[in-house]
């Protein structure tokens, strides 16, 4: 048996690191202003503690391009490194700084804000230059050093002149990268990645016009002043208690700047055990859409920009709001770009749930009135939610409002408890009736209102399953649209109807109706109804038409293709009935059931092309 070491070559590691270790060549910069970022929080920590006698009291970090000679640089004014350092932290690849600094002093250090973690970020540089080189000043007595590599194994150490305490980095940019030498560009990745840094970070200048004296000697005085790109306070970082309601807008503003619509409110996260999460989490507006709406929440990582495909960490049903999320704790690959799920991010995940769950809550029981009214913005997400998260389905029991077409809003205890004795169907099942499109579906829901009954309208694209879960959950109840075939088996209050047809009438009828109305598209089904009823009404049995509706929406392909089969329900005591039995002429029988089932089809929007164009000729000609 032997033992040994596994001996990892350099020059293996620069070809890796420049094609395989990074997802994305523009993270370089994010890792470089991290690095700087470190650096300064590293050494406003020792002075705090007394270790450093340099002054920190407003430290910048500068990037600058400089595009004639092809460089690229990024200045701080942090702790700085001495020649021992270099060789420990830059010549020994994945050695990490950061990690040895917080273990250090990880007893004074815990909430100092310092990033760093695999210690590989610095040579990202190498994506995109030739040859990156550091000038470093130690806080430390010593002389500034001047290290050198043109991406090989080999590099230069030499001592340097300069004066002031920090980094500079200076990047060779290669011919294939030079896009990275416009400011445009450079200007976009800082916005982009490091908007919230805790450093401010100076990008050029900018002209700003000041008012200086009063009345007649009042002039406008232009000046030039550092150009920060960056704010260093996020309203994440800071306590709820600090903020006030324009604080959460103006936030929303800096994140969404081209969006023109107010939330309609927000949630704070902000928990340090046992894991550390902040973030602001913000329900916009929604369409009924839930396609478009996601990727709207960016993760950071110490105020690091990560990623904005956060479904790894928050729930599905909530990537449809917007906002931020930050962790130290979420666990990253190496190059912090995709998200490694493991336990912690399963307890930040029903976190969040749980969180969202408890703020709506609260919204309802405070303000009812005022979530009523933001529920047709939000409802998709709570159905979205109650259809895919069970604890979240069991919080929002609570707070999730069944509307009516009457615009009356019930929670589900209160809606049952209000139609129980009044809307049961012949197996003792109470029966909520519910329309999707109060304009495509309004003469069922007058019929159903005539009656008594209560019409809830449901309209998000998921209705469907959510009603198929509430099924399957609660005990003696059924949903069915207010059009399907349930609503002539509910148990009426009053008499039944009596219908004007005797038996060998109803059979006459029915002969006529069959030779016209096709048998393979219709089940003819004669009842005698009230005069509010239509002559003829076209129903779908509730199972069908949901299946139908799953499989519009992605979900139900188990079914194959559901047959296109109708109730037509003829009410025998309708004076339009008793003229078509009583018609001599066949030819004027004919079109009238042809007049009357056209009719029927136009309030199911199932009259087209043809159908359609016969009944326009056969309604003028009636007309004339």
């Amino acid at each position: 048996m032997s033992k040994g070491k596994i001996n990892v070559s350099v020059e293996n590691i620069f070809p890796l690191i420049k094609k395989f270790l990074y997802s994305d060549q523009e993270i370089f910069l994010r890792e470089l202003i991290s690095n700087a970022t470190d650096a300064t929080l590293k050494l406003k920590h020792l002075s705090n503690i007394g270790e450093s006698k340099v002054n920190v009291e407003n430290p910048l970090i500068e990037v600058k391009v400089d595009k004639k000679g092809k460089k690229l640089h990024i200045i701080d004014q942090g702790i700085g490194m001495t020649a021992e350092e270099v060789k420990k932290y830059i010549n020994e690849v994945a050695f990490s700084g950061a990690e040895e600094f917080l273990e250090k002093y990880k007893d004074t250090a815990k909430d100092s804000g310092i990033i760093g973690h695999f210690g590989l970020g610095f040579y990202s540089a190498f994506m995109v230059a030739d040859k990156v080189e550091i000038i470093s000043k130690s806080y430390k007595d010593e002389s500034a050093i001047h290290w050198s590599c043109d991406g090989s194994p080999e590099f230069t150490l030499k001592k340097h002149n300069k004066k002031e305490v920090g980094t500079e980095i200076i990047l060779n940019i290669s011919k294939d990268s030079k896009d990275y030498l416009e400011e445009s560009k450079i200007r976009d990745l800082l916005k982009k990645y490091n908007r919230f840094m805790p450093i401010p970070i100076k990008f050029g200048t900018k002209e700003i016009t000041r008012n200086e004296g009063e009345g007649d000697d009042k002039k406008e005085i232009k000046e030039q002043v550092d150009d920060i790109i960056n704010i260093t306070e996020p309203a994440w970082s800071k306590q709820p208690s600090e903020l006030k309601d324009e604080d959460y807008k103006q936030f929303y503003r800096d994140l969404y700047p081209m969006n023109f619509e107010e939330p309609l409110f927000n949630i704070h996260l902000n928990v340090d055990y046992p894991f550390n999460l902040t973030g602001i989490l913000y329900f916009p507006k929604l369409s009924n859409d839930i396609n478009i709406q996601k990727d709207k929440i960016q993760l950071y990582q110490n105020q690091v920009f990560v990623t904005d495909n956060v479904e790894g960490i928050v729930p599905e049903f909530l990537t449809l709001l917007r906002g931020v999320i930050d962790s130290p704790d979420i666990p990253l690959n190496v190059s912090r770009s995709y998200l490694q799920v493991d336990s912690a991010v399963k307890k930040i995940t029903n976190y969040i749930t749980r969180k969202v769950g408890d703020k709506l809550n609260s919204l309802f029981k405070k303000d009812r009135k005022m979530f009523e009214e933001k529920w047709n913005d939000i409802k998709v997400i709570i159905e979205y939610g109650m259809l895919s998260e069970e604890k979240f389905f069991e919080k929002a029991e609570k707070f999730s409002l069944y509307p009516t077409t009457d615009s009356k809003y019930f929670t589900y205890d209160e809606l049952i408890e209000e139609i129980k004795d009044n809307q049961t169907d012949k197996d003792g099942k109470t029966v909520i009736l519910y329309s999707t499109n109060v304009k495509e579906q309004d003469s069922f829901i007058r019929i159903a209102e005539d009656k008594g009954y209560k019409v809830l309208l449901l309209d998000s694209p998921i209705i469907s399953h959510l009603l198929q879960k509430l099924e399957t959950t609660k005990e003696k109840i059924s949903f069915a649209r207010v059009d399907s075939d349930t609503i002539e088996n509910l148990i009426k209050k009053e008499e039944e109807n009596v219908s004007k047809l005797n038996e060998k009438e109803k059979e006459t009828l029915n002969s006529y109706l069959e030779e016209i109305i096709p048998k393979e598209k219709f089940t003819i089904q004669l009842e005698a109804s009230d005069s509010n009823t239509p002559p003829f009404m076209i129903t779908l049995p509730e199972f069908m038409r949901r299946m139908k509706d799953m499989q519009a929406t992605g979900v139900g392909g188990m079914f194959g293709n559901m047959p296109e089969i109708y109730n037509l329900v003829v009410n025998t005591n309708s004076d339009l009935i008793t003229n078509i039995l009583n018609t001599k002429t066949k030819n004027k029988r004919e079109r009238l059931i042809n007049q009357s089932l056209d009719l029927a089809k136009l309030s199911q929007n199932l009259l087209k092309g043809q159908d359609l164009t016969n009944f326009i000729k056969r309604s003028f000609d009636l007309i004339k």
